[in-house]
């Protein structure tokens, strides 16, 4: 694993069986079983998330029953800090209340994003708790609402914006917080959504007033979608051109050794090509040049199928 980039181990999470068999069973040694796992994998931080997926139904109250005992149990057998992650103010209440930070050092608030309907609250229990927080820059405010960021110029401003909200509601520096640009499945992304990300990444990375923050995506949805025989070594590669653009952090399997490859690595070129043809040309659309990605991608994945990379 790469002494530069830090693991968020996401196996406690209810989108891998051995999570929801813990939780159906409200068994907090399933529990402790993957928190050792992921430490003893190197995983710099644990994500806990109780919520329900497409595979299992959760009332919330019974999320919020079962999470402090959760947290105790992972406590128990892990140093490991726990990042907590939902979009639900109760749940980050609830989970920080129960945390024991002279245990494991500061925990993470995953995440804080315009679209958050307690947000100001959410930005109270960072202040409150000492906590680090991840940042949706995916996000932006808008007048009447929120939109979703279509440029990386937009997510740019969006971090901006939560860096100084954070800096003068949170007393959080540079260091405490961890930009998300998003990251969309590489296979399905018909709007060049992922550059936009990269692109994002790099201007963040580059404003001398943003040093220091953080930078992070959620790697498992990178190649969702594409031949299991050719994922991980999209998802490297694609490590490979993040950390060139600032990135420090990934969600991630740490079963699976996330690593960036080797720059001069024929992955990493052939996903850079394919990035690059998701460009859009001139007097052309997003679109356009986003279907002419998939099929670059998709091509990648063909000719995974017959050559050992």
């Amino acid at each position: 694993m790469s002494k530069n980039l830090h693991i968020v181990g996401e196996l406690m999470n209810n989108s891998y069986a051995r999570a929801r068999r813990a939780f159906s069973t409200r068994d907090p040694r399933g529990y402790q079983e993957l928190a050792r796992l992921q430490t003893h994998l190197g995983a710099s931080y644990l994500t806990l998330n109780l919520d329900g997926t497409q595979n299992i139904q959760v009332r919330r109250q019974e999320m919020l029953d079962f999470l402090p005992e959760v947290i105790s149990a992972v406590q128990e057998v892990s140093a490991t800090p726990i990042a907590f992650d939902n979009p639900s103010m109760e749940y980050h209440r609830v989970a920080l209340a129960h945390y024991d930070r002279n245990k494991s050092g500061a925990p993470i608030l995953n995440s804080l994003a315009a679209s958050r309907e307690h947000l100001d609250e959410m930005v109270e229990l960072v202040k409150h708790y000492d906590t680090n927080a991840v940042v949706m820059a995916s996000e932006t405010f808008v007048p009447g609402g929120t939109a979703q960021c279509l440029n990386a110029q937009d997510a740019y401003r969006a971090a901006r914006q939560f860096v100084e909200m954070l800096a003068t509601k949170a007393n959080r520096r540079n260091d405490q917080i961890i930009i998300d640009p998003g990251l969309a499945p590489v296979g399905a992304d018909t709007y060049g959504l992922v550059n936009i990300g990269l692109d994002a990444m790099r201007l963040i990375h580059s404003d001398p007033d943003l040093a220091g923050v953080h930078l992070i995506v959620g790697l498992s949805n990178f190649a969702w979608g594409t031949p299991k025989g050719v994922r991980e070594e999209l998802e490297k590669a694609y490590l490979t051109l993040g950390m060139e653009a600032g990135l420090d952090f990934a969600i991630a399997n740490p079963e699976k050794t996330p690593a960036p490859l080797p720059a001069n690595h024929p992955m990493v070129a052939k996903l850079r090509e394919a990035l690059t043809e998701g460009r859009p040309r001139e007097g052309e659309t997003h679109e356009i040049a986003g279907f002419r990605q998939v099929e670059a991608v998709m091509a990648i994945c063909a000719e995974a199928q017959e050559v050992d990379f």
